[in-house]
């Protein structure tokens, strides 16, 4: 295919210029505009003057106009939670259902977190979850989970097999958090391994005992959700990780920062020297704490929880400035009907807020809503792709085969409209819930057309894809 007129915009800046994507799936040449301007990302060197065949069709090449719209990398999400039990219920997207609604709204790479539970041998549920992976619609890596210590060599082997992030707790004691002493270790082994550490960052006692006061309290209801896990709280285990990973001389990853408190701990650990990358969410860039609220406060329900427009704010402003690298989805969508059963599925419903699962739709909406920062002035289109494609790629091993718009890498790509408008109702979406965070929104920007590894996946809102298409990317370690 070969892709004329548009606005290519990756790490390289916004230019015009044409792609040919190959036939092995890869983009084969860059032309930007110019008399005398060579291909770019060495496309052979042609000119616009002197070039055989260069901007213009071969035989049997389809062609796609781009005149007026954006061409740019398919989104990278690396954060995403499909298929995942929790408690008595489970994830409503699958992994063909969410990776098919990722495509469709730009995202063409999702990066999983594979689910173990204590007692469990990480390595046999990642093989588990590949084959659960492999009806996915595009590409698709995995984090592992490690939910309690394990040996040096369990880290050393996920590594080899590509799996070169894994995913620490401070929150969550009864199932998922870990002492800081293991915490200590483990950021040891990924420091000689090349792996890279995530981090969910909530002080996991202090907020369980502000929930056991509200119980007792009588305070049983999803507004002390959010009550019972202040930003302070969050902060303090963001400092706490980069103290550690700073003894460790190790890298981390702070997994969707909600809060200024947290943003500023984080902010001081990076003055310090700290290799720290942080990732914030759509829901914590546009939703607020007083939606739980409403009537429809369990639908809002995530951790950390919203937070308010001080924390809203600080956030827009760490994405421009590069303070926060990506933005991420958490996507982990529920039916309304499971969220009100809870995690242990009663007939009467959720006996009080810590049975209400958490998590929000988003994987479908991402690209779109940090798109409309750039609309409301708040981003560049350099920052957009910068946040949504480029850097979670960097951060997690898949540059530039993934997050690029190089000679060479995947030609993994969208057509982006900024004129298109799409309503973000549930009804309007693909996701496989019937509720969106986002109900009443309508964005002005959405894919026109998405190509995965050279095919077109999407064309004009209607998905073309299949189950299986996507591959798993083994990730390089991190900073090689």
């Amino acid at each position: 295919m070969l892709i004329l007129g548009g606005t290519v915009v990756d790490a390289a800046g916004a230019r015009r210029a044409d792609l040919r994507v190959g036939g092995d799936g890869r983009i084969a040449e860059v032309y930007e505009a110019g008399p005398s301007e060579p291909a770019a990302g060495g496309g052979g060197g042609e000119t616009a003057g002197d070039g055989p065949s260069f901007g213009r069709p071969r035989p049997g090449e389809a062609v796609y106009d781009a005149t007026g719209k954006l061409v740019v990398p398919g989104g990278v999400d690396a954060h995403t939670h499909l298929e995942m039990p929790v408690g008595a219920i489970r994830v409503s997207d699958d992994f063909f259902t969410g990776t098919r609604a990722a495509a469709l709204g730009g995202t063409t790479t999702v990066v999983d977190y594979v689910p173990v539970r204590r007692g469990e041998d990480p390595l046999e549920a990642a093989s588990a979850w590949k084959a659960v992976a492999a009806k996915a619609a595009v590409d698709w890596g995995l984090h592992l989970t490690f939910p309690e210590a394990v040996e040096e060599r369990t880290v050393e082997t996920a590594v080899s097999a590509g799996i070169t992030s894994f995913k620490l707790y401070l929150a969550y004691p009864d199932r998922l958090q870990i002492d800081d002493a293991a915490v200590l270790r483990l950021m040891r082994y990924a420091r000689r391994h090349g792996a890279l550490v995530n981090l969910h960052c909530e002080n996991g006692g202090g907020i369980a005992e502000l929930q056991r006061e509200a119980l007792s309290e009588g305070r049983t209801g999803v507004a002390a959700h959010a009550a019972t896990r202040p930003a302070v709280l969050e902060a303090e285990a963001v400092t706490r990780a980069a103290a550690l990973a700073e003894v460790a001389d190790a890298p981390i990853f702070v997994v969707h920062l909600s809060s200024a408190d947290a943003l500023v701990a984080a902010l001081a650990a990076r003055s310090r020297g700290a290799d720290l990358h942080a990732e914030t969410c759509p829901q914590y860039l546009y939703l607020e704490s007083s939606r739980v609220e409403g009537r429809d406060g369990m639908d809002f329900v995530c951790s950390p929880p919203l937070r308010g427009p001080r924390d809203r704010e600080a956030l827009w402003e760490g994405l421009a400035a590069g303070e926060i690298s990506t933005v991420g989805t958490d996507h982990c969508p529920f039916w309304r009907a499971d969220r009100r059963a809870g995690t242990r599925r009663r007939e009467e419903g959720a006996a009080d807020f810590t049975e209400v699962p958490g998590g929000l739709p988003g994987v479908e909406t991402r690209m779109a809503l940090v798109h409309e920062g750039v609309a409301l002035g708040r981003l560049s289109l350099e920052d957009w792709v910068r946040t949504c494609a480029e850097m979670p790629a960097r951060i997690f091993g898949l540059f530039p085969r993934k997050g690029s718009l190089m000679v060479g890498s995947d030609a993994d790509l969208v057509i982006w409209d900024r004129a298109r408008r799409q309503s973000l109702s549930a009804s309007k979406l693909h996701m496989a819930t019937d509720h969106s965070p986002y109900e009443e929104v309508t964005v002005t920007g959405w894919p026109e057309l998405v190509l995965s590894r050279g095919r077109v996946v999407v064309e004009d809102g209607e998905f073309l894809g299949e189950p299986g298409w996507g591959e798993y990317l083994a990730r390089a370690p991190y900073g090689r």
